[in-house]
């Protein structure tokens, strides 16, 4: 159920949605893309945790998979991330719809997604599938690469999975598109007009992409800019988007998807001054969730500094002490040990959990969130401090104190983030809030923070 506030996403929209086992509605055609891969295809560079995922066959191997590939189950999450005083205080993704935009998708998302609640006690999702820009073909229909497909089918259950996790009350929408997303600009035109759809139709309140291809990749840079307008349309219309920072550490793949470019790249759509960019992190936890060590930079997660993108207003006193001629990422880490397409499934959760906090949608969290950076703890964000992203070729860079190109500002402690949020984001709003008030929906203010 949406809520009806203004800024949140609104039902009764002329889209159809569908909630049977691998049925994937289709929205009113933007445009007619073909699944066939055509010349010059190439497969999607998947994490190798995904990769396993979509290589399952049957329904029960694909949830043991998922599983397999997560270093932590679903409560250790949540008590890692301290979720439990908001979902007290009934902050749980109530009344929100959180998205994430894949190509194919899984026509079996709903039967893995409620097996996966069963076996790690989440309650039973409502989970959405639409196909704005076409009828989205199956993994063995002609013309379909079967690998390519079952690997999106993964990345699908691996993203749906994370955000119920921390946004249980949350819907959540799989956005799906007839063309896979592989390396360079193949695929980007039916996910923008798919994003544009739900943005305009007001689907979603978050959107998470776990994906992105090289800026090098783009066979020029205006190709790669003709993209920026639809991320500055979801802006505009209070939508959060957030995307993965990518998995080979400061390096990544050329157009064949599996030779590295041997030298500093990152990632887009992350790099976008529009979008978050989410990185990975490595938890030590027991058994219950709790921290056995600090949180530590995944060795393979993207980051870096973009040369096809400026510095951003909100990253101009990073800029100051990083030395970045450009946006720099990650802004943020949350675990990504089976790829930084779990980390940005889980940080929308966070921002879902914000936006029903705040009732409204935030939209672009990055200034509020640069705001908040200097405060660390207090405003809910853990410093990280330890792991580089280097590869065998090329030299990537440290966590180290405060903001670092590596890991962002560190890591977050939900309890106290999402109201520190909320109020950094209200206009002559900052202030430090307590979470221990009572009262469905409300987390009360209490003094103003230095």
């Amino acid at each position: 159920m949406h809520r009806t506030t203004s800024g949140l996403a609104a039902a009764g929209t002329a889209v159809v949605l569908s909630v049977a086992l691998g049925a994937a509605a289709k929205a009113a055609p933007i445009s007619s893309p073909t699944p066939s891969p055509g010349p010059g295809y190439q497969h999607h560079h998947f994490s190798a945790a995904v990769s396993r995922v979509g290589a399952a066959t049957t329904l029960p191997e694909r949830v043991k998979r998922v599983e397999q590939a997560l270093q932590s189950t679903s409560p250790q999450l949540q008590r890692a991330y301290d979720v439990a005083p908001l979902y007290a205080n009934h902050i749980d993704g109530t009344g929100l719809t959180i998205a994430t935009l894949v190509a194919f998708g899984d026509k079996n998302a709903k039967g893995y997604l409620d097996q996966y609640d069963a076996d790690n006690g989440l309650p039973a999702a409502n989970l959405q599938t639409i196909a704005p820009v076409g009828a989205v073909p199956g993994c063995g229909d002609p013309g379909v690469d079967t690998g390519d497909c079952r690997g999106w089918g993964g990345e699908t259950d691996l993203d749906i999975a994370m955000i119920h996790t921390l946004a249980p009350g949350a819907k959540i929408l799989i956005i799906a598109t007839p063309v896979s997303e592989t390396e360079g600009v193949t695929g980007f035109p039916e996910m923008m007009s798919a994003m544009d759809y739900t943005v305009s139709h007001h689907l979603a309140d978050v959107i998470s992409m776990s994906m992105g291809t090289p800026e090098d990749d783009f066979a020029s840079s205006a190709q790669l800019h003709g993209l920026d307008s639809h991320f500055q349309n979801a802006t505009d219309h209070g939508v959060t988007v957030l995307a993965s920072s990518g998995d080979d550490g400061a390096d990544g793949m050329k157009l064949d998807g599996t030779t590295p470019w041997g030298k500093r790249v990152v990632s887009f759509p992350a790099d976008e001054s529009s979008v978050t960019a989410v990185g990975g992190t490595v938890l030590s936890l027991n058994d219950t969730g709790s921290r056995t060590a600090p949180d530590t930079l995944w060795r393979e997660s993207g980051g870096g500094v973009s040369h096809e993108f400026g510095v951003p207003a909100w990253q101009r006193n990073t800029a100051g002490a990083t030395g970045a001629a450009g946006r720099a990422l990650p802004d943020i880490t949350m675990e990504g040990t089976s790829g930084t397409s779990e980390s940005s499934p889980l940080m929308a959760a966070l921002v879902g959990l914000a936006d029903q906090s705040a009732g409204r949608d935030l939209g672009l969290i990055n200034p509020a969130l640069y705001a908040l950076g200097p405060n660390g703890k207090r405003s809910g964000i853990v410093d990280v401090t330890g792991g580089c992203n280097s590869t065998a070729a090329v030299t990537g860079f440290c966590a180290g104190a405060g903001y670092d190109i590596a890991s962002g500002w560190g890591t977050i402690d939900a309890a106290r983030f999402v109201p520190a949020l909320v109020a950094a984001s209200t206009p002559g709003g900052s202030t430090r809030i307590d979470v221990g008030a009572q009262g469905p929906g409300h987390i009360s203010v209490t003094a103003k923070q230095q």
